[in-house]
């Protein structure tokens, strides 16, 4: 079987992120394993709450989460709160919102970082923008704000441009807007999920691991782009992205990898 100097090969192939074999196995003693969940883990739906969620992934997530001691963290744009309805009854860590919040053991409780939720009165104008198309979906995270528009491919540029007006309205204020598959948000600046592993890898069972974290959406760029900076690896989904090792095909293709680490290490330990 073969270990992270496998992964290291990979990862000195410059010209592009190249497909992920399944000889890729890593020695899960020595790493953490850090996944975004939509788009990596499971398909991408219409609706945020319109997801398939396959019944072995939540259990092939918790036994690996015990055969990497721990070092296994969900890190997502949705809230904690979210992840453990999706994940039921499993309750793993977890970075949520973008890095608003952040869980460090299975079960544990749930730490807000130290933002303030989106002030109303800008909430509401972001949120005006939904009366331009019905398929326009609203989903308000408290620290954040999300426009889907998967339902309305049409509205984007309407979308894209009343956002840019608003903030060349008001450009002091502390927001970022972050653009997705088919989903523009809008969330307090001061924090990510870059900031939120690079905190998560200074703490055990974390700490002393190489990170190898796979995400698919521009919003997972900040966390491939730190990734050096930590001696990690990262792996895009569904595309080839800058800056990773290489990448999946589809989050069926990561589940199959999920799998085949389990079966890797029940064969390592005979």
């Amino acid at each position: 079987m073969s270990d992270t100097s496998e992964i290291e090969r990979q990862e000195s192939r410059k010209k592009g992120a190249v497909p992920v074999p399944s000889a890729i196995l890593p020695h899960l003693d020595k790493c953490a394993l850090l996944f975004d969940i939509d788009g990596t883990l499971i398909d991408l739906a219409p609706t945020p709450d319109g997801i398939y969620i396959p019944p072995d992934l939540a259990p092939h997530l918790q036994e690996l989460w015990r055969l990497t001691s721990g070092a296994l963290a969900l890190v997502s744009g949705r809230t904690i709160l979210d992840v453990d309805q999706i994940m039921k009854p499993v309750k793993l860590p977890a970075v949520g919102g973008h890095g608003a919040e952040m869980r460090l053991l299975a079960g544990g409780e749930v730490q807000a970082v130290q933002v303030r939720p989106l002030d109303p009165h800008l909430k509401k104008r972001f949120t005006a923008i939904g009366n331009f198309s019905s398929g326009i979906l609203i989903e308000d995270k408290g620290y954040s704000l999300a426009l889907h528009y998967r339902l309305a491919p049409h509205a984007e540029q309407h979308i894209f441009d009343s956002v840019a007006a608003i903030r060349a309205d008001l450009p002091e204020a502390p927001i970022e807007v972050l653009n997705g598959k088919f989903v523009v948000e809008i969330k307090h600046e001061g924090f990510s999920k870059a900031t939120a592993v690079r905190h998560l890898m200074q703490q055990p069972p974390f700490i002393g691991r190489r990170p190898i974290f796979l995400g698919d959406d521009i919003t997972d760029e900040t966390v491939f782009g730190i990734m050096p900076d930590i001696d990690g690896i990262a792996y895009s989904v569904g595309r080839k992205a800058q800056g990773v090792a290489g990448h999946f095909d589809a989050p069926q293709d990561v589940r199959d990898w999920l799998a085949l680490m389990i079966k890797d290490q029940a064969l390592r330990v005979r």
